[in-house]
Parts: C-alpha cells; sequence; structure tokens
C-alpha cells in the first residue's frame, strides 16, 4: 500500500464523520406531562440514612419487598404511594410511585 492510498483514505473517513448530521441536531422534542409531581414536598417518606427498622416503625410493613441483590445488597420495599430503596439496612432513596 501506498502512502498515496493511506492518506486519501484518511482523509475520506475524516470527511465523512465531519459531514455526518450530528446526532443531536435531528432530536425530536418530547414533553412530558408532570402530573402531580409538586405533591412531592407535601408526601411523607423515609429519608436517606434511616434504618429498615426506623421505616417499618414509621409506615408500617411494605406491600411487597423485592430483593436483597447484588454486592453491596440493595433491596426494595413498595408501600401505596412510594419505593423504598436499602443499601443493607439503611435508606438510599425513596421515589414516588407514578400516578396512573
Amino acid at each position: 500500500m501506498t502512502i498515496k492510498r493511506v492518506v486519501t483514505g484518511t482523509f475520506a473517513a475524516a470527511m465523512m464523520f465531519t459531514l455526518a448530521p450530528v446526532s443531536g441536531a435531528l432530536a425530536e422534542d418530547l414533553r412530558m406531562p408532570v402530573g402531580n409531581q409538586a405533591d412531592r414536598s407535601q408526601q411523607s417518606m423515609p429519608s436517606t440514612g434511616m434504618t429498615q427498622a426506623s421505616v417499618r416503625a414509621s409506615w408500617g410493613q411494605p406491600e411487597s419487598v423485592e430483593g436483597p441483590v447484588g454486592q453491596p445488597p440493595i433491596s426494595q420495599w413498595h408501600y401505596g404511594k412510594f419505593v423504598v430503596y436499602f443499601e443493607s439496612d439503611k435508606v438510599i432513596h425513596s421515589v414516588l410511585k407514578p400516578q396512573r
């Protein structure tokens, strides 16, 4: 292979990537209703760092439990309006369930 072919091939590849459309330029603008997410400030949910015992004492038995899975062990407790995520025995996040 000659130097001329290598340079020409490299130039052609560079031009192809330069002239390709930017992926974000063709993106569609999606608008989703936020529903009642503003009610989150009024919703009582477990906070980060709480123990499983304190969550159970404040909100009772969960409707269902998933896990623990993985390392560190992550489990989910499902309540009527929210889900609580635990790493081992501590709350790492609480999220509202989507309203349908």
